[in-house]
């Protein structure tokens, strides 16, 4: 592995905000950190870089033992590339002259030439001269990640990269950062806490939920086989329903769901990803299909949000949200027949009940 977490702890004060993790990242592989703010990804990865002294556990790169209690080998010793959020580019320092400064074993021309072939490497070698100062924030997210993989580094960490950038430029430069990475074949843990961007990123993701990691695993298995509540919510809205195991199945407004191997009786926590509701127009609706009136739909450009109300089979009315692609819009009070994949479902033990 290039890099390799063991068994990491770390306090502040009292409070122990990393409690055990281990992680490990291959070569030429991406991996996402994923999780709430204050739940300590980023001193996970400052640890890992140097830049936070480790209390327990070690730190390998490239198979060198480079952090463990009793011993840290300096940042610039490591063999790890940084790149933060706020970029951090030297304001008195051309672009050039920023991504040369960390190339401190090349002399003259040696020097020089990697500089510009980094630069040229994300498309922004005619920027060379210029001061960071007159760049946009994502050209100087180009200057920074260049800057980083210049010294050819074993591992590449990544904090929070894009968090800076306006929504329509963020979705250019990561596809841009993400063909880059790809092709230099840098072994990359990045921290971030939203979860599309990980997905969009990560051959793997690692979800820190209270200083442990919750589940890890590509992002389609995390996404589609959640192994907590927790999980399942941070990836993605849902749909939060309750009840009762009643011969392997437990029901809902939509019809019943397989209830997951819980035992009979258990109350459980059922939750439906927005995308898991289809909707048909009642004259077309089967009689399998539930009906439910809308309250409101909305168009957000490939998708549109549908919000229902849907009465179980006790009288009980619920408020739900499908998203179904393209452009469907039905009326306000509009009853339309609904219908649910039930593998998009996910029966869970009712923390109420626990």
């Amino acid at each position: 592995m290039a890099l390799r977490l063991e068994d990491i702890h770390h306090r502040f004060g009292e409070a122990e905000i990393l409690k055990g993790i281990t992680l490990a990242v291959a070569p030429g592989e991406i991996v996402c950190l994923l999780g709430p703010s204050g739940d300590g990804k980023t001193t996970l990865l400052r640890i890992a870089a140097g830049l936070t002294p480790l209390q327990r556990g070690r730190v390998v790169v490239g198979g060198r033992v480079v952090a463990e209690p009793g011993r840290e080998v300096p940042p610039e010793q490591r063999g790890v590339g940084l790149l933060f959020q706020d970029f951090a580019l030297f304001p008195h320092l051309s672009v050039l002259d920023n991504v040369a400064f960390g190339l401190t074993a090349l002399r003259g021309t040696a020097r020089r030439d990697r500089a510009m072939a980094m630069l040229a490497r994300v498309g922004m070698d005619r920027f060379a001269s210029t001061m960071p100062h007159t760049l946009s924030g994502g050209q100087q997210q180009r200057v920074a990640l260049a800057r980083a993989l210049a010294p050819q580094p074993k591992v590449l960490l990544l904090d929070e990269p894009f968090s800076g950038l306006d929504a329509r430029l963020r979705d250019r430069v990561r596809d841009d950062t993400l063909h880059v990475l790809q092709e230099e074949g840098i072994a990359v843990l990045m921290v971030t806490h939203d979860a599309e961007e990980a997905m969009f990123m990560a051959d793997r993701m690692a979800i820190l939920h209270r200083g442990l990691i919750a589940q890890s695993g590509p992002p389609a298995e995390i996404y589609l086989h959640p192994a907590t509540p927790f999980v399942a919510s941070f990836l993605g809205e849902v749909n939060r329903l309750s009840g009762q195991v009643r011969l392997g199945m437990v029901a809902t407004p939509f019809g019943p769901v397989p209830a997951g191997g819980r035992q009979e009786g258990e109350r459980v926590e059922v939750l439906i990803r927005p995308e898991a509701i289809r909707l048909l127009p009642a004259s077309e609706g089967e009689a399998c299909h539930a009906r439910a009136r809308v309250e409101a739909a909305r168009l957000l450009g490939r998708t549109s949000m549908v919000h229902l109300s849907v009465e179980d089979g006790v009288g009980e009315v619920h408020h739900v949200h499908a998203r179904i692609p393209g452009e469907f819009l039905p009326a306000r009070d509009a009853v339309v027949a609904v219908a649910l994949d039930p593998t998009r479902a996910y029966v869970f033990p009712d923390s109420e009940a626990a």
